[in-house]
C-alpha cells in the first residue's frame, strides 16, 4: 500500500476510535435494542409526545451507529481489495479502492466533527429568523435569497422546513421571516449562523445597473423540548393579534388569526401566522418565545464562561460574519474562519457545509479557524 494511502487509512482509523468513544458502542447498541422494543409496543402511540421523543432518539442512535459501522466495514473491504489487487497487479482495482478510501477520509472527518455536537440543545430542531437591514427593496430581496439558501441547505440534509411567519416587502423580497427547521442536530449545525450577512451585487432594481451593498441579519435558536423548563410569567408578556399578510386565501385576510407576543423584560418579539387558528398560532408563538429565551440563557452562560458578553449589533457595516460578492468577481467569504469559495451561486443554492464545519470547529476549539480557499 502506498504511503499516502496508508496515511489516509491511519487518519480514518483514528477518527473511528474517537467516534467509538463518543458513541460508547456497547451502551448505544443496548439502548437501541431497548428503543426498538418500545417502538414495537402498540400502546406506545397512546402518548404521541413520548412516542415522538422515542422515535427521535431511536433515529439518532440508528444513524450514528449505522454510520460508524458502515465506515468501519467499507474501510476493511477497501484495504482487503487493495491487498488482493496488489497481488494480481490490477491497477484499476487499486485506483478504485484508493478513491473509496479518499472519500472515507472526508466522511470520517465530518462524522468526527458532528460528534462534537454534544451541547445542551445541539440535537434539537431550531427556528431561524431572517431580518432585512436598512436599504428597502435591496435588503428585502437579499433576505429572501438567504431564506431560500437555508431552505435549500436543509433540503439537502433531509431536514424538514416550515415557514411560520413572513412579512413581505413592498416591492419584492421579505422584511422578515421565521423558518422552523426539523432534523437531528439542526440547531447544532446552524447555531453559528447568527449574525449579519452582506451582499454585494449589481442591483436588478437599479435602472442604471449600479453596484449595491445590502445587509440582512440571521438569528438561530433551538426548539425547547419537554426536558427543558422555561418559566414565562403572564405579566411579562403582551399578546397582539393581527391579520396575516401574504398568501393564504380569504380567511387569512378577513380574521385576526396572526399572533405577536412581546416579552417585555427582554424586548424579545415573536410572531406566527402560518395557521388559520389563532389558538394554534399562539401556541406556536409561545414555543418560539420559550426557545428565544432559552437560547438567550445559553448565550449568557457561554459569554460568562468566556469572560465577556457581546452586545447585539446593528445590521450594517463592521458587524457582518459573511460576505457574498457577486460583482465585480464571485466569492463568498466567512470573516470569522477565513473560509472562502468562488462558486457564489453554489453557496446561495445551499452549499454551506464548509462554512458550518469551520465555524463549528472554531467554536469547539476556541481558536481561529483555518482559512480554506476554494475558487471554483
Amino acid at each position: 500500500m502506498r504511503a499516502e494511502v496508508q496515511s489516509m487509512v491511519d487518519d480514518i482509523q483514528q477518527s473511528l476510535e474517537l467516534l467509538a468513544k463518543h458513541i460508547d458502542l456497547e451502551v448505544s447498541e443496548k439502548r437501541l435494542l431497548e428503543l426498538n422494543a418500545r417502538v414495537e409496543d402498540p400502546d406506545l402511540w397512546n402518548d404521541s409526545t413520548e412516542a415522538q421523543k422515542i422515535m427521535r432518539e431511536r433515529a439518532a442512535l440508528d444513524s450514528s451507529l449505522g454510520g460508524y459501522k458502515d465506515m468501519q466495514q467499507t474501510l476493511a473491504d477497501s484495504i482487503e481489495l487493495i491487498e488482493l489487487a496488489e497481488m494480481e497487479d490490477d491497477q484499476d482495482m487499486i485506483a478504485e479502492a484508493e478513491s473509496t478510501i479518499e472519500g472515507l477520509q472526508e466522511k470520517a472527518a465530518k462524522l468526527q466533527l458532528e460528534s462534537l455536537l454534544s451541547g445542551e440543545a445541539d440535537a434539537n430542531d431550531c427556528f431561524l429568523e431572517v431580518h432585512a437591514g436598512a436599504g428597502g427593496t435591496e435588503s428585502q430581496d437579499w433576505a429572501s435569497m438567504l431564506l431560500r439558501m437555508y431552505m435549500r441547505w436543509a433540503d439537502s440534509r433531509g431536514y424538514k422546513t416550515e415557514i411560520l411567519e413572513e412579512s413581505p416587502g413592498e416591492e419584492a423580497g421579505i422584511k422578515s421571516t421565521t423558518l422552523k427547521i426539523s432534523g437531528h442536530n439542526a440547531y447544532g449545525w446552524l447555531k453559528t449562523e447568527n449574525g449579519v450577512h452582506r451582499l454585494v451585487r449589481i442591483s436588478p432594481f437599479d435602472s442604471q445597473a449600479r453596484r449595491h451593498t445590502s445587509f440582512s441579519s440571521v438569528t438561530v435558536y433551538p426548539e425547547v423540548d419537554d426536558n427543558i423548563d422555561v418559566d414565562i410569567q403572564d405579566k411579562d408578556i403582551r399578546v397582539d393579534t393581527y391579520r396575516a399578510s401574504g398568501a393564504g386565501g380569504q380567511h387569512v385576510n378577513r380574521t385576526d388569526s396572526a399572533v405577536r407576543i412581546t416579552h417585555e423584560p427582554t424586548g424579545i418579539v415573536v410572531q406566527c401566522q402560518n395557521d388559520r387558528s389563532q389558538h394554534k398560532n399562539r401556541a406556536t408563538a409561545m414555543k418560539m418565545l420559550q426557545a428565544r429565551l432559552y437560547e438567550r440563557e445559553l448565550k449568557i452562560r457561554e459569554a460568562e464562561a468566556q469572560g465577556e458578553y457581546e452586545a447585539k449589533t446593528e445590521i450594517g457595516w463592521g458587524h457582518q460574519i459573511r460576505s457574498y460578492v457577486l460583482h465585480p468577481y464571485q466569492m463568498v467569504k466567512d470573516l470569522r474562519t477565513g473560509v472562502e469559495k468562488g462558486n457564489a451561486q453554489g453557496v446561495l443554492d445551499g452549499d454551506l457545509d464548509a462554512y458550518l464545519e469551520a465555524a463549528l470547529a472554531q467554536k469547539v476549539e476556541g481558536g481561529k479557524g483555518e482559512a480554506v480557499e476554494d475558487i471554483d
